[in-house]
Order: C-alpha cells, then structure tokens, then sequence
C-alpha cells in the first residue's frame, strides 16, 4: 500500500473524531436535535472497509452513520447541515443524524430501526445477482441486532440463494446499555453467522489495516462466486450509546483499557515507527482537518431551514 494511502486512511480517521467532537458540542449548545449517535472508538472499521470496496458496491449502515457517509465522499459540510436540519443538507434537512444517504455514491443511509435495514442490503445483492453484476453490497449494525429477527431471517435467504454481500457487525461490546453476554446465548457473533453456513471470522476492528485486510479477503470471495461472507469487528465506543446515556453500566477502568488501543494512535505509532510519515506531516493533516470541520459549521449555520412546501416534496418518485 502507498504511502498517500497510509495517509489517507489517517486523515479520515481523524476526520470521523474531530466530525463527531463538534457535533456532540453543536448538539450540547442546542444546534442539532433529536437523538445522536457518536462512533468514537470505532473509527477504523468505516475507513478500513469502505477503503477495500469497488465504486459499484452498495453501502447500508444503520443510525450510528456519520462515518460511514464521510468515507463513502460525502462532503462535511453536506453531514453537519442535515444534522442541523437545514435545506443543503444531504437528505434536504429532512433525515437528521440518522438518515444520511447518498444515492449517487450507493450509500443507501442508515436506518433508525435496529436490524431493520438488513433484509435491505439482501435485496440490494439479490437484485445485483439478478443482473448478473460483480457489485457487491457492504452491510453494517451492532451486536444488538444479531438477536432480533431480521437478522436471521436475511442471514438465512443470503446463505440460501448465495447473495453477494457482506454482513458487518461492528461488536462494540454493548447493545445501548447491556453487554453482550447479558444479552445473547451465543457470545461469539461469528458462531450465529456460521449457523446458517456463512464464512464468518473476528477482526480486530480498532486495527485501520487489519479491518482493510479482512475487508478485501471476504470481498475478493464473494466476487469469486464463494456467497455471502461474515466479519465480526471487534470494537468499543469511547461515549455512550446516544448522547443521553448516562454511561452508569460500565466501569472508567474499562474505557480506559480500550483506549490505548485508539483507532487513531494505532495508524500513528504505525507510520511513525515504519517512517512513512512525521510528527510534523501528521500535524497538518490535524490542523487541516479542523479547519475543514470549521467551514462545515459556518455553512450549516448559514443555511436555511426547509420551507413549510418542502414538506410536500420528494414524497413520489418523478417519473
């Protein structure tokens, strides 16, 4: 991999934390309402797996997605005015921080109902099967979903009818509040995937190369006609599970050991110790990043709010 990639991977990364800071204080001043859902810990999974995807891929997450919709090429200042609610937002000012979507990048959004969005992406890779396409559909939620129906009846279909795409369960050890082993029989996400015959392993998903790795394995696969294919990212969120989480079910000791494995200081140590960057170069990826972060908020704020007719708008497809 190239040295700009190296890089690239890093600015991204601390596009998504420095992005998801200034919307938790737009959020704490009042600016951006209704329920928000940070990715901080997280990082490395978008910027790994989207990185190992062909243009012709389809992306669908659920509501923590403001990463994702940043990787795919979305720009800034498009996210943080639909967080704002303002007309220039990506989805008009009419999503919010859970609906971000592109259908011109095939990011399909994130959906607000858990698991909800997974026979989506089946029938997203079945209609690809259908025209005999190589375009394979990346499909993210969190463990919680794993325990709900829609998981198993789409791992099920995937695995029966072979359906080019990839389930991406981005195991940040915690379904809101509870933990995994509160919550599930089965602890191994993977294990659930390989009840109904998919190739399924863990990842180290705080680990940007690896996530990148395991990515282009699994799609390489399916491209080769193998079927469906299962990535367990093992991950934590630094915050809580939305911005009125009180953070009460687990221990500061806890937090504290995940975060010496930080997305970002993993990528950095790296290109510091192989000398593929300086402090100095990093630096100004940083300083760069917050000035781009800057001018996304002046532009939400100078937006406009939708009209009172907009209401009426993009409900039917134009013919």
């Amino acid at each position: 991999m190239s040295n700009e990639m190296y890089l690239e991977w890093y600015r991204q990364l601390v596009m998504i934390r420095r992005f998801e800071q200034k919307s938790s204080e737009m959020y704490q001043l009042g600016k951006i309402g209704g329920f928000l859902h940070l990715y901080i810990g997280q990082e490395a999974i978008a910027v790994g797996s989207v990185a190992a995807r062909q243009e012709n891929d389809h992306v669908i997450t659920a509501y923590r997605d403001h990463a994702h919709a940043l990787v795919v090429g979305i720009e800034p200042k498009l996210i943080m005015a639909e967080m704002f609610g303002k007309v220039t937002g990506v989805s008009k000012g009419k999503g919010g921080s859970m609906h971000l979507a592109d259908v011109n990048r095939r990011f399909w959004g994130g959906y607000a109902v858990v698991g909800g969005h997974l026979p989506l992406a089946t029938g997203l890779a079945l209609a690809e099967q259908y025209k005999h396409t190589d375009s394979a559909t990346l499909c993210y939620f969190g463990d919680g979903s794993t325990n709900i129906g829609y998981f198993h009846e789409s791992l099920n279909l995937a695995g029966t009818w072979q359906l080019p795409v990839l389930f991406i369960c981005e195991n940040n050890q915690y379904g809101m509040g509870t933990a995994v082993a509160r919550a599930s029989a089965v602890t191994a996400i993977v294990d659930k995937a390989k009840a109904y015959g998919l190739p399924a392993s863990q990842v180290d998903g705080m680990n940007v190369m690896k996530v990148y790795e395991a990515t282009q394995k699994a799609l390489a696969a399916i491209r080769a006609g193998e079927g469906p294919q299962f990535l367990e990212m093992i991950t934590y969120r630094f915050e809580g599970h939305s911005m009125g989480d009180p953070l009460r079910y687990r221990s500061s000791e806890e937090v504290e050991k995940w975060r010496e494995d930080d997305p970002i200081g993993i990528l950095e140590r790296h290109l510091l110790s192989e000398k593929l960057a300086d402090k100095a170069t990093l630096e100004q990826i940083d300083k760069s990043v917050e000035q781009e972060l800057e001018a996304a908020v002046k532009f939400a704020e100078e937006s406009p709010l939708p009209s009172a007719d907009d209401l009426f708008a993009h409900i039917y497809v134009e013919a």
